[in-house]
């Protein structure tokens, strides 16, 4: 029986689904490499924390499915969805994951455009004549 354990992170408009198979620690993103996926060291280092604080890097190999957003939302998706995984395997883990502020969802999203202006609050430069 193949045991494994799942996960779904969200940050941004980014959505990623994790599962845990016990194995030797290889990350597939969309089936490609960690490393081929995400250009930015920064990114990688963001999606392997949640494995490094509890020391289970070598333990489990990661697959994700991500879509949606851009890479650092998707990087933060990641991380979210393989904390939540990573309670599923031990919930003795829980404070500690709990503690590096990985299983809040970073709820802040983009701001709406408004009419009138260029942006969400940017306006055209103001002309007195």
């Amino acid at each position: 029986m193949n045991v494994q354990y799942r996960g779904t992170g969200r940050r941004k408009s980014a959505i990623a689904r994790v599962r845990l198979v016990p194995g030797t620690g290889k990350i597939l993103v969309n089936k490609r490499d960690l490393d081929e996926y995400l250009k930015y060291e920064t990114l990688r280092v963001i999606v392997r924390e949640p494995l490094l604080i509890t020391d289970t890097l070598g333990q489990y190999d990661v697959l994700m499915n991500v879509k949606g957003g851009g890479f650092t939302g998707q990087a933060g998706a990641m991380r979210h969805g393989i904390s939540r995984a990573l309670l599923e395997v031990d919930k003795e883990l829980r404070p500690i994951l709990k503690k590096a502020g990985f299983l809040t969802r970073d709820s802040r999203m983009k701001e709406r455009k408004k009419y009138g202006l260029k942006k969400a609050r940017k306006a055209s430069q103001f002309s007195k004549r």
